[in-house]
């Protein structure tokens, strides 16, 4: 069984500091937990009077099963990775771990 982890990173307190950030570090920290399958990335459209949606991004990371998925999360990298996402979502954020086409 498939499964994904999935950050939901509201808005930022800054947009621009968020992306750099985003796309400087925290994305590569994405790409070095052990068994990563996938890594998919969005930025939310805003809404259709331009306003924002409480979501601001999303990330999927994708392993093989459960199993593999909490092993990497609790590995050294894993770790490393949900620190950065404590100091880059600033405006908060949620994590959902997710059986894939269940």
């Amino acid at each position: 069984m498939a499964v994904k982890l999935t950050v939901i990173y509201d808005n930022p307190k800054d947009a621009d500091a968020f992306e750099e950030h985003y796309a400087g570090a925290h994305a590569a920290l994405a790409s070095k937990v052990p068994d990563v399958q996938k890594v998919e990335t969005a930025k939310v459209f805003p809404k259709e009077d331009g306003s924002d949606t409480p979501a601001y991004r999303t990330a999927d990371l994708y392993f093989v099963d459960y199993a593999t998925a909490c092993a990497a999360l609790a590995s050294p990298e894993g770790q490393a990775l949900a620190a950065d996402v404590d100091a880059v979502a600033t405006g908060g954020y949620r994590m959902l771990l997710s059986q894939v086409g269940g």
